[in-house]
């Protein structure tokens, strides 16, 4: 089974959602044969790579002031704190994540980019590093196993971006219009960080569609059976 997950390094929800995905994915039985893939999203394509401002700084000028978005960013530190998450949304750092997109589709590559993107949202939710550096992209990369030069000279060309822009006409052709989105085998999508619980219904209902469970026992009454407290007993000619 394939799960698509859109999702930007900038957006709170995105993290919150993935921890309450993987506790869902945790207790599914047929884990291990569930590909999860990542697939990149800007909430804001037009965020300066060099910012010097905070994400709050930068919301207070379209949201109405510093106390509306104060009051946002403690309701999102709350909900992220239950979900076994520290953020530090004072100290995030309004920035590009474009990079940060291409540096996930380099790590998946190398098998790491669950790895990579996990690395990235801390980095910025609760670190306060800037996801739109090179310098701080390679040495957050090279803390999970990643080569410093050979992400670095990924990063200082242009690769990977074809493949983040595809992400970005994927989702379009699926309908994201926020994140994060989850596809289900291109079938059931889910969207916002919602409780675990709804993950695993769908997860459940995803799997038991694609691999139904076939009757092959025959007439009950020609074999040994219980349903319910009759217990039919084959009968010899």
């Amino acid at each position: 089974m394939k799960v698509e997950i859109w999702s930007d390094v900038a957006c709170p929800w995105c993290y919150i959602g993935k921890r309450h995905f993987e506790a869902a994915l945790a207790e599914f039985p047929q884990r291990e044969q569930v590909d999860v893939i990542w697939r990149s999203y800007q909430l804001d394509p037009n965020a300066p790579r060099d910012s010097k401002q905070t994400t709050g700084e930068a919301l207070a000028k379209k949201f109405g002031g510093p106390e509306k978005v104060k009051a946002m960013n403690e309701r999102v530190t709350q909900v992220a704190a239950e979900a076994g998450l520290e953020y530090h949304l004072d100290t995030a750092i309004y920035d590009n994540t474009f990079d940060a997109h291409r540096l996930i589709h380099f790590a998946a590559h190398k098998n790491l980019q669950d790895e990579a993107k996990e690395r990235l949202l801390k980095a910025h939710f609760t670190e306060g590093a800037a996801v739109a550096n090179i310098d701080e992209l390679v040495r957050l990369g090279t803390e999970i196993g990643l080569d410093a030069d050979e992400l670095r000279g990924a990063l200082e060309s242009d690769a990977y971006a074809d493949e983040v822009k595809a992400d970005f006409q994927r989702g379009s052709m699926f309908g994201v219009q926020g994140v994060p989105f989850f596809a289900i085998d291109e079938k059931y999508g889910i969207s916002g960080a919602q409780p675990s619980q709804v993950f695993a219904e769908v997860l459940t209902k995803a799997w038991s569609e694609s691999h139904p469970l076939i009757n092959l026992s025959g007439n009950t009454q020609d074999a040994g059976v219980c349903e319910g407290d009759n217990c039919a007993i084959p009968q010899n000619d």
